[in-house]
């Protein structure tokens, strides 16, 4: 593994296997890895990587199979992305540092932090799916990706940010990464997760049920759930002021008793326009 320089307009890359990453970094500081979901590449997380950037150092790639990675393979289950997660973190020199992952991001993230725990200060899971019962039936069947596309706007208007990286995913990614964390049983995963765990969710969400959070705050997990109740299925850019400030808070989270206290408050709306 080293680093490739990479022609393009603020376009950085890496070589990890013989295959190139592609990623983004901005700011000084602790760092943070933000990881994408199912749908898009790195660029929607460009908004929280901003703000955030004053006093992190914020990191995001495009996963194999999406924007400018490599496509030329398919490895396209969790377990191989977790691989690629740690060997680009050990290429930056980063050792440890929180994760923000959306849906297919949000169980690499957790599988991440349950195996390689000395690596993982804090996750942020973002959409996570407990396993497929909580999955829109409708994705579970096997489509192009531009037809698995159109469900996720079913219900909400598309974002430029994530259907112009639509053309750069490999052919049927979409469907293989939905099935991928669909053979996956998450609760087991978070049994063994030591760190603090925030999942959050859209309360209008189509894509992945809500109603899970229930499930994660009745049981014994250490993980707290938090729903937006007027997000969709990007709460970071449904509800940008009250994901980047809900973020900034777990930032400060370090142990189970505080993460317990976390909650959304009202007045974040009024002091965050």
């Amino acid at each position: 593994m080293h680093a490739l320089p990479y022609k393009g307009d603020r376009m950085s890359g890496l070589l990890i296997n013989n295959s190139l990453v592609h990623y983004e970094t901005f700011g000084r500081g602790q760092p943070i890895l933000f990881i994408h979901g199912w749908l898009g590449s790195w660029r929607y997380w460009v908004p929280v990587m901003d703000l955030f950037s004053i006093d992190h150092r914020t990191y995001s790639l495009d996963l194999w199979g999406f924007g400018d990675s490599d496509k030329s393979r398919e490895r396209y289950d969790v377990d191989s992305y977790v691989e690629l997660i740690i060997s680009f973190m050990d290429e930056l020199g980063i050792w440890r540092a929180p994760l923000v992952g959306h849906t297919l991001g949000a169980a690499i993230s957790t599988r991440l932090a349950a195996r390689y725990p000395d690596r993982v200060s804090k996750v942020m899971a973002v959409c996570l799916p407990l396993n497929a019962d909580y999955i829109n039936r409708k994705l579970l069947t096997a489509g192009s990706n531009d037809a698995l596309a159109r469900l996720f706007w079913q219900r909400q208007h598309p974002y430029p940010e994530v259907e112009s990286s639509l053309p750069k995913m490999a052919h049927n990614a979409v469907a293989l990464t939905i099935q991928a964390v669909a053979r996956l049983d998450l609760r087991e995963v978070l049994e063994e997760i030591e760190v603090p765990l925030l999942t959050v969710y859209g309360g209008k969400d189509p894509v992945v049920d809500p109603s899970q959070a229930d499930e994660l705050e009745g049981n014994h997990y250490s993980a707290r759930a938090i729903v937006l109740p007027d997000a969709q299925h990007f709460p970071m850019l449904d509800e940008p002021a009250r994901f980047s400030r809900l973020l900034r808070d777990f930032m400060d989270v370090e142990t189970a008793e505080q993460l317990q206290e976390l909650s959304v408050k009202k007045e974040w709306r009024r002091r965050t326009r």
